[in-house]
């Protein structure tokens, strides 16, 4: 499964639900995935390929190569 290697985010599950909403029974599982991009980052002084999301990206944790 793909995880944020920074801050270990990784896809949620839960429910579904009709657009009405009126029937209780009318559910299907769904899945929200991270929005993860596969960078060259430097980790320890070596230029390795990880995969970041980008709100980790937008907030200057990973410091690109």
């Amino acid at each position: 499964m793909a995880k944020c290697a920074i801050c270990k985010k990784t896809a949620g599950h839960g429910n579904k639900l009709s657009i009405t909403r009126s029937h209780i029974s009318k559910r299907t599982s769904r899945t929200w995935k991270p929005n993860l991009r596969s960078v060259k980052a430097e980790i320890n002084g070596e230029v390795k390929r990880i995969h970041v999301c980008a709100k980790c990206l937008k907030d200057g944790k990973v410091k690109r190569a």
